[in-house]
């Protein structure tokens, strides 16, 4: 586990890091996109988020040398067995692909360093609003420079909620059952963004099935701020493997929890 003079600089280069392939993603917005096809359609890779990734991997290479990256887009998948001992970062370099492509708005950069498998550091930049929320465990959670206070402690009934629109058409895990208990239902097609949301206290909750590098940076800055991040039927959620995540109030996962088992 590095120590906090360790962290505080590993801190201080990560954000300047994302403020960097932040620019470089507003930059090549305006070029003509490379877009192709992962498994579906609807789930697509484009020229940025493989330019983003290699940017941030060479860069945190150069910060912590001896870690393990863990990336969406490279050379993800023989990692998935390896453990989680020492430092391990988890890249997202444009989460919320789909909306990038159609609206060239609602997408986020993400990057969280998980040290011996404890969550430590998590960044969420909002691109197109230029906002950068992150925490460091048990530091605080910020926005940009401003501390950002914890959510109010909600139920369902109270609050709004986002849904993935897939499950909840499948309606997987009761899940029609809980927007009809929330106070309104709200989809942006992003998890950093609806996190991003619930970070806020404009949200109650977010579900949906989150693969690592969704789920990583929000979790270290939702927990900071008191929020709860487990699997949507009250399970730890494993960093290494897809889940079906809730992230949400206290009060929020009592009430899903209730209706999910």
């Amino acid at each position: 586990m590095p120590n906090n003079k360790e962290l505080k600089e590993f801190d201080r280069k990560a954000q300047k890091l994302l403020w960097a392939v932040r620019d470089q993603t507003i930059e090549l917005m305006n070029t003509p996109l490379v877009i192709d096809i992962k498994s579906s359609a609807n789930d697509l890779v484009t020229n940025v988020d493989q330019q983003n990734e290699r940017l941030m991997r060479r860069k945190l290479m150069e910060i912590d040398p001896s870690a393990r990256i863990v990336g969406e887009e490279e050379s993800f998948q023989h990692q998935l067995d390896q453990d989680l001992s020492g430092n391990t970062w988890i890249i997202d370099p444009i989460d919320g692909t789909l909306n990038f492509v159609k609206q060239r708005d609602h997408f986020a950069i993400m990057l969280a360093l998980y040290c011996d498998g404890q969550p430590t550091l998590g960044y969420i930049m909002d691109v197109m609003n230029k906002h950068l929320y992150h925490a460091w465990r048990e530091h605080g959670a910020y926005v940009d420079d401003k501390q950002l206070a914890k959510p109010v402690d909600a139920h369902l009934n109270e609050s709004l909620i986002a849904i993935n629109g897939w499950q909840l058409m499948k309606n997987n895990f009761h899940q029609q059952e809980i927007a009809r208990g929330a106070a309104g239902l709200r989809m942006y097609g992003s998890a950093g963004i609806e996190i991003i949301h619930v970070l806020k206290g404009q949200l109650g909750g977010y579900t949906s099935r989150l693969k690592p590098w969704d789920i990583a940076a929000g979790r270290v800055i939702a927990e900071e701020l008191g929020l709860i991040v487990k699997t949507i039927d009250d399970q730890p959620i494993n960093v290494l493997s897809s889940n079906t995540v809730l992230v949400a109030t206290k009060k929020v996962c009592q009430d899903v929890w209730q209706i999910t088992k």
